[in-house]
């Protein structure tokens, strides 16, 4: 089993998160949700996204 640091644990969690409400809504994605520009839940995904990436210091990243 892999170690998992403190950012992948959060990420692992708001994914969680955010899949339980896709299927609470019946959904397979949030763009086909009403509240995706105003959803607090999908932005703390997002977030977690980033830092798990940044391991926290922050900064830019260019796709």
């Amino acid at each position: 089993m892999a170690f998992m640091d403190e950012w992948e644990i959060l990420l692992e969690d708001k994914t969680k998160e955010l899949k339980e409400c896709q299927v609470s809504k019946n959904l397979k994605s949030c763009l086909g949700c009403q509240e995706i520009n105003s959803c607090t839940l999908r932005d703390a995904y997002v977030k977690a996204v980033y830092d798990s990436m940044s391991k926290g210091e922050g900064g830019g990243f260019e796709f």
